[in-house]
């Protein structure tokens, strides 16, 4: 399906492959069921993987984005907890060609904050 596609995109090599991937899983992931589906199927713990071997800023923006829709389940912040969401996020640079870089940085880290979890350090 295409939940299993999108998860499959983020494991190529190429970044516009990777792009497209996570494009498709923030369009996907408009509720609850759709996001879990996400995780269950891999894609929180590949998108994580995604941010943190990203080399550029497009790269970065697609998977924080993409990140920032599957954020919205409660269950999925959990996902991304263990994935080991919290430092790659924060070790993300910010941009100065998107400005969104840092909103979805800062949107993420509100998420795990408002559900109690560390995001320090």
């Amino acid at each position: 399906n295409l939940v299993q596609q999108s998860v499959s995109l983020l494991n190529v090599k190429d970044p516009l492959f990777k792009r497209m991937g996570a494009s498709r899983l923030a369009r996907i992931a408009i509720d609850d069921k759709r996001r879990m589906k996400i995780v269950e199927l891999g894609g929180a713990k590949e998108l994580v993987k995604m941010l943190a071997t990203a080399k550029d800023d497009r790269t970065r923006k697609a998977a924080l984005k993409a990140l920032v829709a599957i954020s919205k389940s409660d269950e999925a912040v959990g996902a991304l907890h263990e994935a080991g969401a919290i430092p790659v996020i924060r070790s993300t640079p910010d941009s100065t060609e998107y400005n969104e870089i840092e909103q979805y940085k800062w949107n993420l880290l509100s998420r795990f904050q408002d559900l109690r979890y560390d995001v320090s350090s």
